[in-house]
């Protein structure tokens, strides 16, 4: 064979063969689904085809008690502090627990999946008297993901309402709030004297989902609980779907469950697993 014809070959081989591992890495890091890490509170979600990955989230963010619409946000929060227990070396779970003021603990088991995240929390209080913890605050950042910032990336986030998926940028904003910026969006059933303190939207929730779509519109980030205080589009560029605890009395133990979707853009499918995991939609 002609020596040129013969080179001519062995590139179009390993164009070939370089193409096909390049498929085989793809593939295999699709399969290998979603893992998760954790550092001083900052949580962090990554996977292979992840845009922006790794997703950081601020685990967590804080502890809250009642009454917390129009009272500084420092006499809201309540102490604590949070410690690695175990971590699979697959990445696919993680055990944490959560030392909250004087007696309470707050165990959190977080397993990532294909395309999401699900979290179980155990709170339980270990002294004789009553506490005054409402709900708590994972914060989940965005920017990355959506390709966004500050000043634009709710075109890119969205609620669910009575007309079904909704661009917070279609939703009427209040300003009126004892701390400015970001949107508050409350359910039924939760008292609005005990949220977030920032503006409160006219509108109520059809569901406890709160989401936003990646740069390239092509994936979907997502996330709920069981029992949703509000849903917050945030001043660092995130979003929260806050748990509803509702105090906890004298040695009370309470259990909470909650999902992170970061999926292929199907609102329709977000919405079917989102009912199949939280029925109740409270």
């Amino acid at each position: 064979m002609n020596p040129r014809h013969l080179e001519r070959k062995w590139r179009q081989i390993i164009v070939l063969v370089a193409f096909a591992v390049g498929l085989t890495a793809r593939s295999l890091n699709a399969a290998a689904g979603l893992t998760l890490s954790w550092q001083t509170n900052v949580l962090k979600v990554a996977g292979g085809e992840l845009p922006g990955s790794p997703i950081e989230i601020w685990w967590l963010e804080a502890f809250c008690r009642k009454g917390s619409t129009h009272r500084p946000w420092n006499l809201t929060t309540i102490q604590h502090r949070t410690e690695l227990l175990s971590a699979d070396p697959s990445g696919k779970r993680l055990k944490l627990i959560s030392h909250v003021g004087a007696g309470v603990e707050a165990l959190e088991e977080l397993q990532a999946r294909r395309d999401e995240v699900e979290f179980r929390v155990t709170l339980r209080n270990t002294t004789a008297e009553s506490v005054d913890l409402e709900w708590f605050e994972p914060c989940i950042h965005v920017g990355r993901f959506t390709g966004r910032n500050q000043t634009n990336y709710i075109s890119k986030c969205f609620i669910f309402t009575e007309n079904g998926l909704t661009r917070l940028d279609e939703l009427p904003r209040n300003e009126s709030a004892l701390y400015h910026g970001g949107q508050v969006y409350v359910p039924k059933g939760i008292d609005v004297n005990d949220v977030n303190p920032r503006p409160i939207s006219v509108v109520t929730p059809a569901n406890g989902l709160i989401g936003c779509f990646s740069a390239d519109d092509q994936y979907l980030l997502a996330t709920a609980w069981e029992r949703t205080q509000h849903l917050f589009q945030g001043v660092i560029v995130c979003i929260h779907s806050d748990p509803h605890v509702g105090g906890l009395k004298a040695y009370e133990t309470k259990q909470l469950r909650g999902k992170i979707y970061l999926m292929k853009n199907d609102p329709a499918a977000l919405l079917k697993r989102y009912r199949h995991d939280f029925p109740d939609g409270k």
